[in-house]
């Protein structure tokens, strides 16, 4: 219903003034995302992470409902199942990796934290909670006592979590050839407002440092891993020179966009149906979903 209301008409006429950076991770749905890029070429104007950064740095507005998509984590769906899609289609796009995964078989850290659950694993005071529940809960306490949670599953789970390849470093230059720009999303992905000091510092460094020699260049965007924001990086970031870093907040942008190292985006799934695309790429979901208090 909201896809054919009026509400639907009226924030398409306001996209035609606005920046939306779509946030996905996998692309665990071929089928329903084909879709997606196809009404997305009907309806918008795909735009590159270099005419944002060029937008933003000028001040100048950019096309007419340019969207902007990224994709977070760096899981090998995108290079397997996306990439052809993106292709076909001319779409350019940005993959915000974990540099500290690449060349490994080691599952995201909340996925293995589910997997060992799963086993039997248990931490301190947090027995019997959902894996999402206390997968929520880890990213809410300081980062060291969030390791010491994992570590205690891994020592009272039955058996490791099983092997999850990523990405190999010399997969990037097929992503950078298909127009997906390769970019930072620290090192191991904590929540950076929990980490101390030292740590945060070291996260997006030592990521910058094994991107630009694997890319052959600098890394020129971040993406801040859960969306949380932290000043002690984005102070790092623009003394590094970066050109964009990129919330996770489902939120849009005005069409000349505003603060370089705190760009909004809106939340999508591979899976997520056509009628619920159109109304997060037109503005509305994102309006209905902060107007009842969720953030």
């Amino acid at each position: 219903m909201l896809r054919r209301s009026p509400a639907q008409l009226a924030f398409r006429r306001l996209a035609a003034r606005r920046l939306t950076v779509l946030a996905y991770h996998g692309v665990d749905d071929p089928d329903s995302f084909r879709r997606q890029l196809d009404h997305l070429v009907a309806t918008a104007c795909p735009v590159s992470l270099e005419e944002v950064a060029a937008a933003v740095a000028r001040r100048r507005r950019l096309p007419p409902r340019a969207v902007l998509v990224t994709f977070d984590d760096g899981h090998r769906s995108l290079l397997d199942a996306g990439l052809p899609l993106l292709r076909e289609r001319g779409i350019p796009a940005v993959a915000f990796v974990v540099a500290g995964l690449l060349d490994t078989e080691t599952p995201f850290w909340w996925t293995e934290v589910e997997q060992l659950l799963a086993r039997g694993g248990r931490t301190g005071g947090d027995g019997g909670l959902a894996p999402s529940v206390l997968v929520a809960r880890l990213k809410a306490v300081p980062d060291a006592e969030r390791l010491q949670a994992i570590a205690e599953l891994r020592r009272t789970a039955s058996g490791p979590a099983p092997p999850a390849p990523q990405l190999r470093r010399d997969e990037l230059s097929l992503l950078e050839a298909a127009g997906i720009a390769v970019e930072n999303h620290t090192w191991s992905h904590p929540c950076l407002p929990r980490c101390d000091d030292h740590k945060a510092a070291a996260e997006a460094h030592h990521a910058h440092r094994a991107l630009r020699d694997v890319l052959g260049r600098e890394p020129r965007a971040f993406a801040y891993p859960n969306g949380d924001w932290d000043e002690r990086t984005e102070r790092a970031l623009a003394a590094a020179g970066y050109a964009a870093a990129f919330l996770f907040d489902h939120r849009v942008n005005l069409a000349a966009p505003g603060h370089p190292l705190r760009l909004s985006r809106v939340r999508v799934n591979s899976d997520t149906s056509l009628d619920r695309f159109a109304i997060i790429l037109s503005g509305l979901h994102p309006a209905l979903h902060h107007a009842r208090g969720r953030s």
